[in-house]
């Protein structure tokens, strides 16, 4: 059914020249339910990414250049008092909800109570004071510094009070007719595809696209046979062959870009267990991981560029942040530098088994859900580079549910995985090595530190960061972070997350590339709609 549905969409959005009015965009997410609830991470809106041509941010921000300022969207003005604990928006004039009825400052004003009223809404849980609406103007006061949070409430979407002041429980219920400032609108549902057309009228000029089709493959082997033969042009997808694949298939239009933002993905070490309670076990074990071999087997060669910096911190999205003394010091394989590491920690390499200062055996579990292909290519790597230091390292293929519940619950040696995401490596940092959500080995609900990190240091540094009352202090505080993931190594860092996406040229030009970096190129994120506002008919300048 879904090659039929890509079919029409083939058929319909194809052609050569400016004759192109519809997009194809594709995920490999399987069968999805008609909600279009955008709070909703389970909803099709979110999974396919249209819920970002409907609902619209406040403020746009370049989700792989979060330090740069953010563009007015539907706040003309915003400003931040001097301790980031108070913010004034000045909301746009003259734009109209697809209904037709104005938005105004008390809709936002809505969205943000609605988020303080429901933690379930509040993803990112913002700790909001007073909210407060008054012609044009929305005023939000916070009870401490909202510094490392201002970007995720600059970008907080906006929904109308009159449709969603009738909506019974707005974290569970189904919305099946969204109301939005976006210039599209849902017309028509099935499992496979989610169709949107353009309004007759929009703030902004209106796009060039007035169709977006939507189609959810079963998988990524469906999503990458579409992407070939052309009947989807735009996804997020992990292709092993990518080049042989998709890029060879038209190596004029098959274009992808997948530049790194500062979240990162590595080898998240049980910190509680021992020997790995060690630092310099962590710290040889690191120095032995090849990220060259698992950028290129395990990645592709595209999919999550490697992390350079010592630090953990991925470059050049966070070169700024970079502490002096670690500018340019890069992470190298050095197999003599681990065993010195080893031999100075009291471990001992006897033939090709290393013991541990009690004498016993070293050996590792490494684990992750069996159908993560990359992340188990990148365990098969990480396995045959701890044998160079004698550790006894096991590949276990997971069931992901188990696994889940596993991590949650400190029942693992080492296992691949993210971290979270921001404007600034504080985001990586706190999601490692936070105090605050360290939990003891059986208790679950972990919200990050899943390695159970114990630093009273590095949580101090946290909070020193995050209540700085200026940026010296900010510094010193991310100098400390970055000084005690070199010298502890709780995760192990291999890769940068990305927000990328491949894309064809054959009938749209205008998409985001290296030379052109606007915004991400992920179709799910945010950003999509200043993609899909950029776009233009090929052939038709």
């Amino acid at each position: 059914m879904a090659a039929c549905s890509n079919g029409d969409g083939k058929a319909a959005g194809s052609g050569s020249g400016s004759g192109a009015t519809v997009l194809n965009i594709g995920m490999p997410n399987g069968p999805q339910t008609e909600n279009n609830n955008p709070f909703l991470g389970s909803s099709a809106g979110a999974s396919l990414g249209y819920r970002w041509m409907i609902y619209e941010p406040l403020v746009m921000i370049n989700g792989i250049k979060p330090t740069e300022p953010g563009k007015p969207w539907l706040a003309t003005e915003w400003k931040w008092d001097a301790n980031f604990t108070k913010l004034s928006f000045t909301i746009r004039d003259g734009v109209k909800w697809s209904d037709g009825k104005p938005l105004t400052a008390d809709d936002v004003a809505y969205s943000f109570q609605l988020r303080k009223d429901h933690d379930a809404l509040n993803t990112d849980a913002i700790p909001y004071g007073t909210i407060t609406a008054s012609g044009t103007k929305v005023d939000l006061t916070f009870p401490r510094s909202q510094f490392t949070n201002q970007n995720k409430i600059l970008t907080v979407f906006v929904v109308p009070k009159h449709q969603w002041s009738t909506i019974a429980d707005p974290t569970q219920d189904t919305l099946k007719n969204p109301i939005g400032t976006g210039p599209y609108t849902v017309k028509s549902f099935t499992p496979q595809t989610t169709t949107l057309t353009l309004r007759d009228s929009y703030w902004q000029d209106l796009p060039k696209v007035k169709e977006l089709r939507y189609t959810s493959y079963n998988d990524n082997n469906a999503q990458t046979t579409a992407l070939a033969n052309g009947s989807s042009e735009w996804s997020f997808v992990f292709v092993p062959n990518v080049k042989a694949v998709y890029q060879d298939k038209d190596p004029k239009n098959h274009k992808l870009w997948f530049p790194a933002n500062l979240g990162i993905h590595g080898l998240w070490i049980n910190t509680t267990k021992k020997p790995f309670d060690n630092p310099a076990l962590r710290r040889a074990m690191n120095l032995v991981i090849n990220r060259d071999d698992i950028f290129q087997q395990g990645e592709a060669g595209y999919f999550y560029p490697k992390v350079e910096s010592v630090t953990g911190i991925p470059t050049p999205a966070g070169a700024s942040f970079i502490a002096p003394e670690y500018k340019d010091k890069n992470h190298s394989v050095d197999l003599d530098g681990a065993k010195k590491e080893l031999s100075a920690a009291g471990f001992k390499l006897e033939g090709d088994v290393l013991k541990d200062p009690a004498g016993k055996p070293v050996t590792i579990t490494l684990t992750d859900p069996a159908g993560w292909s990359d992340y188990q290519t990148d365990l098969e790597i990480i396995r045959d580079n701890l044998s160079t230091i004698g550790i006894k390292a096991t590949v276990d293929k997971a069931n992901q549910d188990a696994w889940f519940k596993n991590i949650d619950t400190g029942n693992f040696d080492a296992a691949m995985h993210w971290t979270n995401g921001g404007a600034t490596p504080f985001d990586i940092y706190q999601n490692i090595m936070d105090g605050k959500i360290l939990k003891p080995v059986g208790k679950g609900g972990v919200s990050g530190n899943y390695g159970r990190f114990n630093s009273p240091e590095a949580t101090k540094a946290l909070d020193q960061y995050a209540n700085a009352a200026d940026d010296a202090t900010r510094t010193a505080a991310l100098n400390t972070l970055q000084k005690i993931m070199v010298e502890q190594m709780p995760i192990i860092p291999t890769s940068a997350s990305n927000v990328g996406g491949l894309y064809s040229t054959k009938n749209w030009v205008g998409w985001p590339d290296e030379q052109n970096q606007y915004g991400p190129a992920q179709p799910t994120q945010q950003n999509a709609l200043q993609i899909i506002l950029n776009l233009k008919p090929a052939g038709s300048q």
